[in-house]
């Protein structure tokens, strides 16, 4: 599975660097003057790859807490009918509690991002003052750079905690297999 999501991960953060140097490179033209239809072209380009790399990005955060749901319920039933010690579940537990708030957040940084894309949209109705000396444009990129540097930070973590999660997999299929094979059962 931390192969599974580091190779997702990785194309959700190549994704969203892409649409961000898409969108640097719309710095060249005026994307405000509608008869300009190539600017036109390339900023809608900008706008339908943002959000979809947005929604890579989510998706891949949602697919780790799915992973942690699934897999931490099931060490915990496992332990629970085998009677194991009771470190398996707190492990897993300690190990999902650690993954669970970058998930979240890179999911919250996504849809921040997009967020700041749509204030800074000229064609867009948003019309509130951004803060004093920038723009929405500005802000905008600065997040999309810094979210980058995040999703990337948060997947290698997130891969890392798989990685030991799979280890506290591995420990209990091991102790149930020593169990069954102490009681004359067939192995697992």
């Amino acid at each position: 599975m931390a192969r599974i999501i580091q190779v997702l991960a990785s194309f959700a953060v190549a994704f969203v660097l892409a649409t961000l140097l898409l969108g640097f490179a719309l710095r060249s033209v005026d994307i405000r003057d509608p008869r300009d239809a190539t600017a036109q072209r390339w900023a809608t380009v900008h706008r339908l790859s943002g959000v979809a790399a947005a929604l890579s990005v989510v998706l891949v955060n949602s697919i780790v807490v799915t992973y942690f749901v699934g897999t931490g319920r099931w060490c915990r039933e496992v332990a629970e009918a085998y009677n194991l010690v009771p470190t398996f579940v707190a492990r897993s537990t300690a190990i999902k509690r650690r993954t669970f708030p970058l998930a979240v957040a890179s999911m919250l940084v996504a849809v921040t991002i997009v967020a700041l894309g749509g204030a800074g949209d000229p064609a867009g109705t948003f019309r509130a003052a951004p803060p004093p000396g920038l723009t929405w444009a500005n802000l905008h990129f600065l997040a999309a750079a810094l979210g980058i540097c995040f999703f990337a930070w948060a997947s290698y973590v997130e891969v890392q905690n798989i990685a030991a999660h799979h280890g506290v997999i591995t420990e209990v299929m091991e102790e149930v297999t020593r169990i069954r094979r102490e009681r004359g059962l067939e192995e697992c």
